[in-house]
């Protein structure tokens, strides 16, 4: 069980980077964003809610095996000391950023703005570069032949249909 003062962290970093990331970014976006997008407003709603509200739900969920699973949190000063596999980190090994991605493309959805849709875009692609670049490395430093098994069996991105 997570500590309060884990717990306490894991929500200030929460709204401190990917709440501004994918919530103060995207609503000033959308504010100077003149260009609509070109889908039918109804469905663009529904679209956008589901996307946002399950990006919030596996945000919480990851936030929450940081925490308890790894005794960290998502802030990169205060990383879990133990590789976080478990939940649906059994599926995915980055859905912390697939959450975040979900979130700025539901606001897209919801505010019928390009501009944001071209941000969704932009941060996926810096989470994958990140990733790339350096978490997988870092992650292959700090724990060696238990990452490199986690990473044979568990997809970077997107989960595996079989």
């Amino acid at each position: 069980m997570p500590t309060p003062f884990q717990l306490l962290k894991t929500v200030l970093f929460s709204l401190t980077v990917p709440g501004v990331v994918a919530g103060l970014i995207p609503w000033v976006l959308a504010r100077a964003d003149s260009l609509e997008f070109p889908l039918e407003s109804r469905l663009s709603d529904v679209l956008g809610v589901v996307s946002l509200v399950s990006g919030l739900v596996l945000y919480a969920h990851t936030a929450w095996r940081f925490a308890d699973e790894g005794e960290g949190t998502p802030a990169p000063v205060d990383e879990p000391e133990e590789l976080v596999a478990g939940g649906v980190y059994a599926h995915v090994r980055n859905p912390m950023y697939v959450a975040v991605v979900l979130c700025v493309v539901g606001q897209a959805l919801l505010y019928r703005s390009l501009f944001v849709c071209w941000w969704a875009a932009g941060c996926a692609l810096g989470f994958h570069n990140r990733v790339v670049g350096y978490e997988e490395p870092h992650l292959r430093e700090k724990h060696g032949e238990t990452f490199e098994r986690y990473c044979e069996r568990v997809p970077r991105w997107l989960p595996r249909l079989s």
